[in-house]
This record gives structure tokens, C-alpha cells and sequence, in this order.
């Protein structure tokens, strides 16, 4: 049985980074808040819940989607980049209905159980 796309409230880009590629990851948030109607979250300068890295997060609304992630497909910088949608079900929007731009790290899943 497949979900409706109409469940999806919301998308999540986390933008991961580490000291050497920080730049990057400003470079690429300053990009995002240019030209997108996206929510800039915090940045995360360690890991943080299912995270294995500093990050930060950008929260984009479904009307968005099909402008943010191209975006990033040709604009991240070799950041690995994790693209979820907002359901209401952390464990599967982070896992069976998530795409990666980049490497695909291991997340902290048993964080989103709890």
C-alpha cells in the first residue's frame, strides 16, 4: 500500500559538513536563502539526534521541492546532503522515504525510536 503525496507537510534538507568544508556549507545556505522561500535552521557544529555530523537544517514546504532540491543537485559543493519529507513518522521519512545528494551516512535510527 503506497502513502498519499498529500501527506507530506513539509520537506527537510540537513547539509552535513566538517571544519575542512564549512565554507562550503555557508556558501551553499547563503545560496538557499537567496533564492528559496526555506527556513534556515541552526547550525549544528557537532552531531546532533540521528545526525553523525555538524549540520544544519533547511525546512522548505512541498511547493518548494521541485526548485530546492535541482538547486542542491548541482549547487552542493560535494556536501552530502539528506532531502526527507515531513509525514509525521520520523523513523521512515529518515530512512525508506529519504534521498542523499552525496554519500549516504549512516544515521542514528534508534534515536528517532526513543
Amino acid at each position: 500500500m503506497h502513502e498519499d503525496i498529500v501527506q507530506i507537510t513539509g520537506f527537510h534538507a540537513h547539509i552535513y559538513f566538517d571544519t575542512a568544508n564549512r565554507e562550503a556549507a555557508a556558501r551553499v545556505r547563503e545560496g538557499l536563502g537567496a533564492k528559496f522561500e526555506v527556513q534556515l535552521g541552526r547550525w549544528h557544529e557537532q552531531p546532533i539526534g540521528p545526525h553523525p555530523k555538524a549540520m544544519y537544517q533547511v525546512a522548505f514546504l512541498p511547493n518548494q521541492f521541485d526548485k530546492v532540491v535541482p538547486w542542491l543537485m548541482l549547487n552542493r559543493q560535494g556536501l552530502d546532503i539528506l532531502v526527507h519529507p515531513e509525514t509525521g513518522n520520523d523513523v521512515a521519512d529518515h530512512t525508506d522515504h529519504s534521498l542523499w545528494l552525496g554519500e549516504r551516512l549512516k544515521l542514528n535510527i534508534e534515536f528517532l525510536k526513543g
